[in-house]
């Protein structure tokens, strides 16, 4: 769809069709200066930057903001970033995770320098724990799940110290190892650091290292059956990998000690630094993995690609681009403290990619036939149509016009209020790129819903011909009845009602914001050079906004389109 590549100034461009589009530069942050100082002082030589997802769901518009963050810098800075997968938790993870985290990467615009597994350092991992115990600092612990989080105090009161804390480092090594035998059953020991339980941060309060679980891995299927903590994993994983500024959310910042902790002591010979950034928070929807995959589990919505759902699958099968979105996260920024997006701002982004790529056409949502009654049978006139006004390099299109016609139900009213200019007994409106006509005749069934207009035309006022007799005060559009393409599309509302849906009343789950109306299907119609569209076209329907072809349900006997967003918004970008 594109091409990609630098100009000049050394800023990226796309090359759509003849159309040039120019994204910023990353914009200046916290994280940058300090990578720029470090370069500066000589403390790193080459900026290396990791993005690091569990493959136990699909990513979110919260990961894309860390995904462009840190391949963004490190391309700034001609420094190298990693893919790679914590998948230290086997009940959880999938292939089919790390096939879409995979995917979803690489349709933002990126691709990794290395692609690695936290899996393939397992036995690195396990070396650097015999290394803790031999050294005094693990030791393996009798106590259930349940007995540690009661012994490990509150944030007022210090931990209570483990009965098997003080085992001899040859008892442990042998535990250890017979936990990877398989020896013991799940829950029955686990590794814990010997750190200090009255310390004011709770994470450095003997944490787990290591717990068994005889489960089946994605990756190293079931070699293991003990499988290392994730806050002992990801930091040796930032040092086996050489990275050097280690990037992530706000609530890891307690876990930065324990962080340095494991680096100094397991005696590795990188030392990477941990930096923490606030996470993005969306009005009207949630960003949990773990209450997304709610969502899908209990038939919320279709799928971890329902374009209601705030997933990059999700955006892209709606129809938002990459350069949006990565504009998007440009434009939120990197900040230090929490704060809310308005959704609004991400539809801004789309609006303006989109306004000069989309094709402009026609379609008529909720039908009402419209005969015109003077204009002569049979015949069918072809009328030009600019493909978009606002890049006129894209040419004109042509649309057949004849006696019947479809347009909205709701641009006919039988009694309308005043000032309404549409169409009504009567009244004359223009015809988008064709004819006046006027409402002579309201046919009715036998319910008295309105299932037809006879109308009359004026072959004077045919667009284009600068025709000035008179004036119209109302445009609608329309779809010749003849040619025209069945299609379904599909209109979505958020789908969580509550801005702020993560502050969860008492009594009251997320679940309970969801929004009943999110999505709403009708039938209508098309004009008939839109039969040969491919999934992911992209197009704006007069008046109706920015539609995308449904790649999951379109088929070569049914056009499906989801509405991405609306023509326009009271949002308003802050200055």
């Amino acid at each position: 769809m594109y091409n990609k590549g630098k100009n000049a100034s050394g800023r990226f461009y796309f090359n759509i069709e003849r159309l040039i589009v120019l994204e910023k530069p990353s914009s200046s942050n916290f994280i940058r200066n300090i990578v720029i100082e470090d370069l500066k002082s000589g403390k790193v030589d080459t900026i290396v930057t990791r993005f690091p997802p569990e493959p136990n769901g699909y990513l979110h518009i919260g990961h894309a903001k860390s995904i462009c963050l840190n391949f963004e810098l490190a391309d700034e800075f001609n420094g190298k970033t990693n893919l790679r997968f914590d998948d230290t938790n086997p009940l959880k993870e999938d292939r089919e995770y790390v096939k879409a985290i995979k995917e979803d990467v690489k349709w933002l615009g990126f691709e990794w320098d290395g692609l690695y597994f936290a899996s393939d350092y397992f036995e690195e991992m396990y070396n650097r724990a015999v290394l803790l115990i031999k050294k005094g600092k693990a030791y393996v612990c009798d106590l259930s799940p349940e007995e540690i989080r009661a012994t490990r105090g509150t944030l007022t009161e210090p931990g209570e110290e483990s009965p098997y804390r003080n085992r001899s480092v040859e008892e442990n090594l042998d535990l250890f190892e017979r936990m990877r035998k398989g020896e013991f059953k799940d829950g029955e020991k686990v590794l814990r650091a010997k750190i200090d339980m009255a310390s004011p941060n709770i994470n450095m309060r003997d944490p787990v290292l290591y717990r068994i679980s005889h489960a089946t891995h994605h990756n190293t299927g079931d070699k293991w059956c003990i499988y290392p903590m994730y806050d002992f994993a990801h930091p040796l994983e930032d040092a086996i990998e050489g990275v050097t500024h280690s990037l992530c959310t706000l609530e890891f910042e307690d876990h930065r000690p324990l962080y340095d902790w494991i680096i100094r002591e397991c005696e590795m010979e990188h030392t990477p630094r941990q930096y923490e950034f606030a996470r993005l928070n969306l009005t009207n929807t949630v960003m949990s993995k773990r209450k997304l995959k709610q969502l899908v589990d209990e038939q919320y919505v279709d799928g971890w690609d329902d374009p209601r759902m705030p997933t990059i699958s999700g955006l892209r099968r709606r129809g938002y681009t990459p350069e949006a979105i990565r504009a998007f996260c440009r434009e939120i920024g990197v900040a230090r403290s929490n704060s809310l997006v308005d959704a609004k701002m991400l539809e801004h982004f789309i609006r303006e990619d989109l306004k000069l790529k989309a094709p402009r056409t026609m379609g008529v949502l909720r039908p009402l036939k419209v005969v015109i009654t003077n204009y002569p049978e049979g015949q069918v006139e072809m009328l030009d149509a600019e493909i978009n006004p606002e890049n006129p390099e894209m040419g004109v299109r042509q649309i057949p016009f004849s006696r019947e016609i479809y347009i909205e139900q709701d641009d006919f009213m039988e009694n309308p209020p005043s000032k309404y200019h549409r169409l009504y007994p009567g009244n004359e409106v223009r015809l988008k790129h064709a004819y006046f006509i006027k409402c002579n005749e309201v046919v009715k069934d036998e319910n008295g819903n309105v299932v037809e207009l006879r109308c009359t035309y004026d072959p004077e006022t045919k667009s284009g011909t600068g025709f000035t007799g008179r004036k119209v005060k109302g445009t609608i559009h329309w779809v010749e009845a003849k040619n025209a393409v069945p299609a379904e599309f599909r209109l979505y509302e958020p789908l969580i009602l509550d801005e702020e849906a993560g502050e969860e009343e008492e009594g009251k789950t997320f679940l309970d914001y969801v929004n009943p109306n999110s999505l709403e299907i009708v039938q209508g119609f098309v004009e008939p050079n839109m039969k040969d569209v491919k999934p992911h076209d992209k197009f704006q329907f007069f008046r109706h906004g920015y539609f995308n072809v449904d790649p999951k349900h379109t088929t070569s006997d049914k056009l499906v389109f989801n509405r991405i967003v609306s023509l326009k918004s009271s949002f308003k970008m802050p200055k």
